[in-house]
């Protein structure tokens, strides 16, 4: 989730610091002893009733988990952790993001084609598979849990109040790129008649969908390239993403910050980019006094895949024979439909999106929202969209640049140029 990242370095740097030495599989066998297996994620994965059915089933097995709400911090632990050979937990969540650089590192981690990874792998969506894996093939370091296809959630009641249409279906229609976006934008700051109630949350969510739309890869190309200039993608989200700026549409909060938590539970803006795994966390930032004022529709431009995790086993667990049964089961069907229920994880088994459970699910916060058709429906579709090596620190110091124009700091061609000359220095 993101997407206050501060990645102080690329893992490939911190491997460089802390050695290379895999540090085996030392007291990774289980001699029936009761267990406890630690789980190190970040944000909620939605695994509090799949830990139950596990542990149930394997009597002896306690699994405590660690969350981390910032993942910033998290991915700049985790890196410390695994490129030091240090004690990062039995399981370990890599997000998309980093899947890139820790393949960097990937002796650091059980390879799951040694371990009978290559049996199973026709279970998730191709690239799913290919994102977790070795240039060579050889090496697997995890296995998919959710993806991110891409949604718009709105406020209804804001809506009503400014006059808008409040049913999904109308409000679809309402966006159909993201220029009617910014137009229904403009007609909805018109009806609010409230300067504490913007109509996004914040450029750099909008710049983010957008970018993710575009096509293939975002700052580096799949030769990991930086291609900041070269890409046209980029240049269009920005320019989209200041328009809203110049039109006064956002609310100026910087995603996963106390504001931006804030501004859920008060109604300081009236729709938010919504990729599967944020409906969970709308639902427990805007508390159950806010239920069934959001809802779900399409969003602009049709689709997106945004966000996606992946469950890893580093050399360094003590339990790592438990571990991999653990992460096998959490990424199945039954372990991805629980997390689904529990927080809205998309899952990327494509044997789950014909099921009547996933197809016909609602969501009943976001006013009984389809979610099974508005998010599996295309999920089979999904494509992968490449992230280098360093895309964390190069997408940091474009979105500081961006929120400099958002802010009023800087005016947006001086903001352009600052975030091309920080991309960059930061994708050397």
């Amino acid at each position: 989730m993101n997407r206050t990242r501060q990645f102080a370095a690329t893992l490939a740097t911190a491997i460089a610091l802390g050695g290379l030495a895999a540090c085996g599989g030392s007291g990774s066998s289980d001699d029936g002893d009761d267990i406890t297996l630690r789980v190190n994620l970040f944000g909620k994965f939605g695994y509090t009733e799949a830990y139950k059915k596990f542990e149930a089933d394997h009597p002896g097995v306690k699994i405590v988990e660690t969350a981390e709400g910032d993942l910033g911090k998290y991915n700049t632990k985790l890196t410390q952790q695994i490129a030091a050979g240090g004690d990062a937990g039995d399981v370990v969540a890599i997000e998309e993001g980093q899947t890139v650089a820790f393949l960097a590192a990937a002796n650091k981690f059980v390879n799951l084609q040694d371990e009978g990874g290559n049996d199973v792998k026709d279970r998730w969506l191709p690239w799913v598979w290919d994102k977790a894996t070795s240039a060579d093939g050889k090496t697997t370091i995890g296995y998919g849990t959710d993806v991110g296809g891409l949604a718009m959630c709105y406020r209804r009641d804001l809506f009503e109040k400014a006059g808008l249409p409040t049913d999904r279906a109308e409000v679809a229609q309402l966006w159909p790129t993201w220029d009617a976006y910014i137009a229904t934008g403009k007609k909805f700051q018109k009806g609010i008649g409230n300067q504490k109630v913007a109509f996004v949350d914040s450029s750099t969510n909008t710049y983010n969908s957008i970018l993710m739309q575009e096509g293939d890869h975002t700052y580096f190309d799949r030769d990991d390239k930086l291609v900041f200039d070269e890409n046209p993608a980029i240049k269009t989200a920005w320019d989209y993403s200041v328009e809203m700026t110049e039109a006064d549409l956002s609310a100026q909060l910087k995603a996963f910050s106390d504001e931006w938590n804030a501004g859920f539970k008060n109604g300081s803006f009236a729709t938010v980019a919504c990729p599967a795994w944020m409906t969970g966390y709308i639902k427990d930032q805007s508390g159950e006094a806010n239920a069934g004022k959001w809802d779900i529709a399409t969003v602009p431009g049709g689709g997106g895949n945004w966000g996606g995790s992946w469950l890893a086993v580093p050399q360094t667990s003590k339990h790592q024979e438990m571990a991999l049964e653990l992460i096998d089961y959490l990424s199945d069907e039954e372990g991805q439909m629980l997390a689904f229920e529990a927080e809205g994880r998309l899952p990327s088994l494509p044997a789950l999106y014909e099921k009547t459970e996933l197809k016909e699910a609602t969501n009943p916060y976001f006013n009984e929202a389809p979610i099974g058709q508005l998010f599996a429906a295309g999920a089979a579709a999904l494509e992968p969209v490449y992230l280098g090596t360093k895309n964390v620190p190069v997408r940091d110091a474009v979105e500081n640049a961006l929120r400099s124009v958002e802010n009023g700091e800087v005016p947006p061609a001086q903001g352009w140029d600052d975030a091309s000359a920080a991309a960059t220095k930061a994708g050397r």
